[in-house]
C-alpha cells in the first residue's frame, strides 16, 4: 500500500497549488483521507479531511477558506487546492488515509498510511 503525493513546490505569496496524493494497493473508496503537514522545527498538524464519499469535509482554521480537499474515488486520488497562500503555510504536506471506515478525524494517530510527503515553500 502506497500513498504518492505530488504538486509541492515553490511559489510567492499569495500564490496558489494543488497537491495530490494517489494511492495504490488498496481502494480507499470507503475510507476517510486527509492532509497533515509540518514545517521546520514544528510538530505535525492537521490540515483538511473528507469523509469517503467527500459529504463531510473539515479544515483547520487556519487554513478555512483558503483550502479545498476533494477526492476522485475511481482514481483513488485525493487532492488539496491551496490559495492565498502564505509564508508560514510553508511545510512538508503528507496525505493520510486508513484502513477503516467511520468519521473523520483531526487525530494523527486515526490514520494508517502515510505519503512520503511533499515540500510547499511560500515566499514572501
Amino acid at each position: 500500500v502506497q500513498l504518492q503525493a505530488s504538486g509541492g513546490g515553490l511559489v510567492q505569496a499569495g500564490g496558489s497549488l494543488r497537491l495530490s496524493c494517489a494511492a495504490s494497493g488498496r481502494t480507499f473508496s470507503t475510507s476517510p483521507m486527509g492532509w497533515f503537514r509540518q514545517a521546520p522545527g514544528k510538530e505535525r498538524d492537521f490540515v483538511a479531511a473528507m469523509s469517503s464519499r467527500g459529504h463531510i469535509k473539515t479544515y483547520a482554521d487556519s487554513v478555512k477558506e483558503r483550502f479545498i480537499i476533494s477526492r476522485d474515488n475511481a482514481k483513488n486520488t485525493v487532492y488539496l487546492q491551496m490559495n492565498s497562500l502564505k509564508p508560514e503555510d510553508t511545510a512538508v504536506y503528507y496525505c493520510v488515509s486508513r484502513i477503516r471506515g467511520g468519521p473523520i478525524s483531526r487525530a494523527p494517530e486515526s490514520y494508517d498510511y502515510w505519503g512520503q510527503g511533499t515540500l510547499v515553500t511560500v515566499s514572501s
